[in-house]
């Protein structure tokens, strides 16, 4: 073939070079557009969560947490500072745990953090995310009193009443922990709760006669 023939057929076979060329690159662009269409970029959804949170701002100062008390959920926004007490008190209007010596040393703040007692007035909110806790308001199953609830109403084991949230859920504790098998064990474990009325006898026996009713003894 001469170098003239050679010549011509190229030039014949660049116009279907060109023309490939650009499909491959129509398809490649096609697909990309497609799958950014499909999958939203970081960038976008950065930009989504920055304009969620600026239409509803946290307040300065505070922090936004979500609770599971007494198995419903509950959003807050409070100071870092608050206690678990100060926010079943002061923003759920949970008022059974009382604030007595807030300084954990009487037990009236007694709450139920996954089943075990905890003293509510020396426990930050912030810290019971993912937790579900449990308030004297929570305890009985609908109409239907907790075994203990129901003893301490016929031990009479109560004279103010102020301590007797605490009592009671320390006493389910003490159920649960199987602290209840003699009174020197109960009132071994319940001695965290203190009683300014001196209600003490009754209490003893309104726990072993709650672990009889729950069927622990």
């Amino acid at each position: 073939m001469s170098t003239t023939e050679d010549t011509t057929l190229r030039a014949r076979k660049q116009p279907e070079l060109a023309t490939a060329v650009s499909r491959r690159q129509f398809l490649k662009g096609a697909a990309g557009a497609s799958a950014a269409l499909a999958l939203p970029s970081s960038a976008a959804l950065a930009v989504a969560g920055t304009a969620a949170a600026a239409a509803n701002p946290v307040p300065e100062g505070k922090v936004r947490i979500t609770l599971d008390v007494n198995g419903k959920t509950h959003e807050l926004e409070i100071e870092p500072r608050t206690t678990l007490l100060e926010a079943l008190r002061e923003h759920l209007a949970l008022t059974g745990a009382k604030k007595g010596c807030d300084a954990g040393a009487c037990g009236a703040c007694t709450v139920l953090v996954d089943g075990r007692r905890i003293v509510s007035c020396l426990t930050l909110a912030v810290m019971q995310q993912g937790k579900k806790i449990t308030t004297i308001e929570g305890l009985a199953d609908g109409e239907r009193l907790h075994p203990m609830q129901e003893a301490f109403m016929e031990c009479d084991a109560f004279q103010c009443g102020f301590c007797t949230p605490g009592q009671i859920l320390s006493a389910v504790a003490c159920l649960k922990e199987r602290h209840v098998a003699t009174d020197y064990e109960i009132r071994k474990w319940m001695s965290g709760n203190l009683c300014r009325c001196g209600a003490y006898p009754n209490i003893v026996q309104a726990v072993a006669l709650g672990a009889k009713k729950a069927g622990a003894l």
